[in-house]
């Protein structure tokens, strides 16, 4: 018998303090180079985008990769990343923790579509409180004071 899954997750990792760090014009690149981190750890990374102080990924886990781990090496290697390139003169790190959430397959071009209209979408809703809103949709019992830091 051979090793099946369908496990969707959605992310949600914010910069340190909530700074506004990745310039617009620029976020492209970082996409790029988180896709690459993903596709070279066996995922996929079904859509990602943001905004200047956050960013959200729709993706698979590959089953032989833990949830933190994974999360862990993103943020390592993309915060790395930013620090070397002059387009992200204000960056200074991710913040601490992150969301995530498992998605129905069902739900997936559902996600896929809140994600690609994120800069959109914070015309009209703060970060802060989308993933406060994130969290209380999805079960998830929560400190406010953890969520400032």
């Amino acid at each position: 018998m051979g090793t099946y899954k369908q496990i969707l997750y959605h992310f949600v990792i914010g910069t340190k303090n909530r700074e506004y760090t990745i310039p617009d014009e620029y976020c492209e690149e970082l996409y790029r180079y988180i896709w690459g981190i993903v596709k070279n750890k066996d995922c996929t990374l079904y859509q990602i985008n943001g905004s200047g102080d956050h960013l959200h990924l729709l993706t698979d886990l590959h089953p032989t990769i833990a949830l933190a781990s994974f999360i862990k090496d993103i943020k390592v290697a993309s915060s790395k990343w930013l620090r070397e390139h002059d387009k992200f003169p204000s960056w200074n790190s991710w913040g601490d923790g992150y969301g995530a959430f498992t998605c129905s397959y069902r739900d997936k071009n559902l996600i896929t579509n809140y994600i690609k209209k994120q800069k959109e979408h914070h015309k009209s809703e703060a970060f802060l409180d989308e993933y406060r809103r994130l969290l209380k949709e999805n079960g998830v019992e929560f400190n406010e004071r953890y969520l400032l830091g």
